[in-house]
């Protein structure tokens, strides 16, 4: 009888962890994840401030803020970042739910595990919960349209509610609902492209100094110092090609052998730029927007003729002042004629702190916008930036789909006593999966209370009872401590958020709860385990 010699598929140093060993790894790593971010979590949520190598700091709670600036190694954690991702590019807020929820999922999912609930039947009942949970938001959600604007104003106020701007959050919200439908088109469906809102930034001032524009504002001043400062009643040419003179495409030389030829060699260059400034001129127009360049000549020439000048506009700006203005974007100065140009009441070079700002205001129907946030430093006005573009992306997702709920931990706790109601009819272990997704639910509501200072268990049992009496809005106050209608409350959130959270937490988890054998791949082989592949004081 021969002796078998073990057969090695990996090389010995290959790094391996697998079993109860891997599991416990990915769900350590994914629930430090989502604990970095809890606490940001609500009115009450703190901030964190994130510092790089090179001493730049970052102050913010916004969730995917967060992830994606900190030195994340492990891979399961990376995945939770992926869910952030997907929730801010879907929706544009929620993310710090949707990770909390993904983390608690995966803690309940462990506690099974230690019950020997084998982690394929956690996965199923996962999957038939969250099926049950869309269900339940969307039966519960209440209709909402464009002419609704308090309840849009509502939306945007819980948006920035806990963020930097929240000082002038009831301002800034009647300026975000009114860009919003400024730019909205209704057609078979309702089409809101938010990258028709500019955002600008400029330090200087207060949050409340923040303003909308029904125009664009350019970070641009005038070619020449001798054009007239504001223009009223602008009639503006977008131009696409350059005012100067085309050099040959070819080599060419030009063989010049008397003053005279010099002369007319430049006298022949001034009327040809003095032709174009003409052709502007007899169009009407008496503000230029150019993408490209400008000869010195044509900027005198168009000085003279007080016609306020812009060069080197970027191609994004050149299509929302085509959007604000209704002016068709020129190539070809032969084609102009009075029908290319666009209107605004006002155009007007403007001082912000050491630098010249162009202002074009006052468009007619303007189909985009400006949104200038103010603030006192850098890190207040980017803060205010990211509050500012949430409360967009809830307002927009809200009218898109056209279904809202109440916030304050009431939707969550409605889906969660719902879930267990439909758990009691389930045989099988898949059971104990749907009560544990129903529990991972309650973590938004338990969540809030913590980072308020209050007692999560007394809350959550006023919860439950409010909800259990029929309540569905039942919510908490965390200004006050005590359960509220979340709704009259004016706490209302976009349906999509607390859909698009389910549905990225679920997946994540499950497809974590799946792994359960850790190879390190390619030639970098090192250990994958919670210890080495991700340091826990980086988070």
């Amino acid at each position: 009888m021969t002796n078998q010699q073990p057969i090695y598929i990996l090389p010995e140093s290959a790094i391996r962890t697998k079993g109860r060993e891997a599991h416990r790894n990915n769900i350590a790593a994914a629930k430090l994840v989502a604990e970095t971010v809890r606490t940001t979590l609500g009115p009450k949520g703190m901030d964190k401030m994130l510092v790089d190598s090179s001493g730049d700091i970052i102050i913010t709670n916004d969730g995917v803020t967060i992830l994606e600036e900190m030195q994340i190694e492990h891979p399961a954690a990376k995945m939770l970042v992926e869910v952030a991702k997907t929730q801010e590019n879907e929706v544009g807020d929620g993310t710090t739910t949707a990770v909390v929820l993904a983390g608690e999922l995966l803690k309940n999912a462990e506690d099974l595990i230690d019950k020997e609930v084998h982690p394929t039947v956690i996965v199923k009942g996962y999957r038939i919960a969250s099926e049950i949970a869309q269900k339940v938001l969307n039966t519960m959600a209440e209709d909402i349209n464009k002419d609704d604007t308090d309840t849009l104003e509502k939306i945007a106020i819980t948006a920035m509610t806990g963020k930097g701007a929240e000082a002038s959050k009831e301002k800034l919200a009647k300026m975000a609902v009114h860009a919003i439908l400024k730019i909205i088109e209704i057609k078979e469906k309702i089409i809101i492209d938010l990258d028709n809102i500019k955002l600008e930034k400029k330090i200087g001032g207060g949050t409340e100094d923040s303003e909308l524009v029904e125009g664009i504002i350019l970070d641009k001043e005038r070619v020449h110092s001798s054009m007239p400062r504001l223009i009223k009643d602008a009639k503006i040419l977008l131009l696409d090609s350059a005012l100067e003179l085309k050099g040959p495409e070819t080599d060419t030389k030009i063989s010049i052998t008397t003053p005279d030829q010099l002369q007319a060699f430049l006298d022949n260059e001034e009327k040809t730029i003095r032709d174009m400034v003409e052709k502007i001129v007899y169009s009407g127009a008496n503000v230029v927007l150019c993408q490209k360049g400008i000869d010195d000549v044509a900027q005198h020439f168009l000085a003279k003729r007080g016609i306020y000048t812009l060069r080197r506009i970027n191609d994004s700006d050149m299509t929302k002042l085509a959007k604000a203005t209704g002016a068709r974007i020129v190539s070809n100065l032969d084609d102009l004629s009075k029908e290319d140009l666009g209107y605004s009441g006002l155009v007007e070079a403007q001082k912000m702190g050491d630098e010249e700002w162009t202002f074009i205001r006052n468009c007619k129907n303007p189909k985009a916008v400006t949104f200038l946030v103010r603030g006192g430093t850098r890190h207040v006005v980017d803060e205010a930036e990211r509050a500012i573009k949430d409360a967009l992306g809830d307002i927009a997702s809200a009218l898109k789909q056209g279904k809202v709920v109440a916030g304050a931990g009431a939707t969550e706790t409605e889906v969660a006593r719902n879930l267990r109601k439909f758990s009691t009819t389930l045989s099988g272990r898949e059971q104990l999966a749907v009560l544990a997704f129903a529990d991972a639910m309650e973590v938004i509501p338990r969540t809030l209370a913590e980072n308020a200072g209050l007692d999560p268990i007394d809350i959550l049992t006023a919860l439950k009872q409010k909800h259990d009496e029929g309540k569905k809005w039942a919510g908490i106050d965390v200004f006050t401590g005590k359960v509220v209608d979340a709704w009259k409350m004016g706490v209302i959130e976009p349906l999509k958020i607390k859909v698009q959270a389910v549905k990225s937490a679920t997946e994540v988890a499950n497809m974590i709860l799946r792994i359960d054998d850790i190879i390190a791949s390619g030639k970098d082989a090192r250990p994958m385990g919670m210890p080495h592949g991700m340091n826990p004081d980086m988070m």
